[in-house]
């Protein structure tokens, strides 16, 4: 026999070694790069001082993945400022979560079952990656501004007494990895949930009828309320203008609005104030009820008050979930009744829009005092806070999730199912 019929064929390369992972944690962050770039370009932050906007948006992208940016103030010696800011970026962070999902399980598709060490080894590879760009990023984000204010005495106070009030922010770095490892483990964990296609370890075949058509319908019952608020910017910013303005919302606080909206026409209720120049990036009406008090309420009554066309909210709510629940009907196996489609829509949704409601969550403030005049706020300062009602969110999603669940899964009995069960064991 010839030298080339008695050789070994080729070994081909790993379908999810280094470079694939290498790829996957690239095509994620640049995802999240890119988004935060044109919300920022779009919100005018291109104008920063010093050249800090590559900073910024190194801190949104971290923000994006849940790591902890502190800021603090800093105004001289006869002064005291206070600074804070807890809020997340989510636009940037269902970008980068659906990438890295999506490549993530590219190299498992078309396969039933993938073993336990299979799996680990392809996430631990991206999750290494994953860490060491994130300490880069992290490493970036920091910076400190001069903040410009009305001095009385022309600029007597900043020179002499040393007390132009200035506000910067750095990464807390331990802590944003601890925490962007945790992000990344839940996006990969909601990935193999969600997706029919991705393979799972044999052990955990047994659970995926019950599970996979609810994570399924939930992840589509968040995009398609996104879906939604695209749209809605759209048109907002092509017949009324402020389309920079509609744009930024788009790219980095969508989904703040939008979930908050969901959760609203749900029936969840919020507290939250808005005092001083500073607002937050929503309609007017969300505005105006919030600076109604030291602590408002807002709710779908508060905004039918001042606005009856809000009523749509809960119109608009229930369709989506009764589609979400329809949608994870027709998914799961024909087998389930009605009333196992209506305990396992109550617990999805109800895990759903209090996850939901601890990520739209905002706290922000700063606040400037000068020889002991003023309170760290005022003409200042400023303050935005946006607080769920954690209990209403959970109990009201369990009761719509009942009642969705029940009647969906009576009407999808008319409708072929495509569920994902094992064929049942012959006798």
């Amino acid at each position: 026999m010839s030298q080339h019929a008695t050789a070994e064929p080729a070994r081909t390369p790993a379908a999810h070694g280094w470079p694939q992972a290498l790829a996957a944690v690239l095509a994620g962050y640049l995802a999240m790069i890119v988004t935060a770039v044109l919300g920022l370009w779009a919100s005018g932050a291109t104008g920063l001082p010093d050249g800090a906007f590559p900073q910024v948006v190194a801190a949104v992208v971290v923000l994006a993945v849940g790591g902890s940016v502190e800021v603090a103030g800093d105004a001289g010696e006869i002064a005291r400022s206070d600074a804070a800011l807890d809020a997340l970026p989510l636009s940037v962070t269902v970008v980068g979560a659906l990438v890295a999902a999506a490549l993530f399980l590219r190299p498992l598709r078309r396969r039933a079952v993938a073993g336990a060490p299979e799996l680990a080894g392809w996430a631990l590879r991206i999750a290494v990656l994953w860490l060491v760009c994130l300490g880069v990023l992290a490493a970036v984000a920091r910076h400190t501004f001069t903040i410009e204010f009305d001095d009385p005495t022309g600029g007597l106070i900043g020179d002499v007494f040393g007390a132009t009030p200035r506000v910067g922010f750095r990464t807390e770095v331990p802590q944003t990895l601890v925490i962007g490892l945790l992000w990344l483990a839940g996006v990969l964990a909601l990935a193999l949930l969600v997706s029919r296609g991705a393979p799972l370890p044999p052990r955990l075949l047994r659970f995926q009828e019950a599970v996979r058509p609810a994570a399924y319908a939930m992840v589509a019952l968040l995009l398609a309320t996104l879906a939604i608020g695209v749209v809605i910017g759209i048109v907002v910013a092509a017949t009324r203008g402020h389309a920079a303005e509609t744009l930024a919302v788009i790219l980095l606080g969508l989904p703040n609005l939008m979930w908050l909206a969901l959760t609203v026409g749900l029936g969840t209720g919020w507290e939250g104030t808005v005092k001083g120049p500073f607002g937050l990036p929503m309609p007017q009406l969300l505005d105006e009820v919030l600076r109604t008090g030291d602590l408002a309420t807002l709710d779908l009554g508060a905004l039918t008050e001042r606005d009856a066309r809000a009523w749509w909210l809960l119109v608009v709510a229930a369709l989506l979930v009764f589609g979400a629940a329809f949608l994870m009907a027709v998914r799961s196996s024909a087998r389930v009744r009605p009333w196992q489609h209506a305990l396992r829509m109550a617990v999805a949704l109800a895990l759903t829009l209090t996850a939901v409601s601890l990520l739209a969550r905002v706290s922000a403030h700063f606040g400037l005092s000068l020889l002991g005049i003023g309170d760290l706020g005022g003409d200042l300062g400023g303050e935005v806070s946006l607080r769920p009602m954690l209990w209403q969110a959970f109990l009201l999603g369990a009761g719509w999730g009942l009642v969705s669940g029940f009647l969906c899964g009576l009407l999808a009995t008319r409708f072929r199912h495509h569920g994902e069960a094992p064929p049942a064991p012959r006798p």
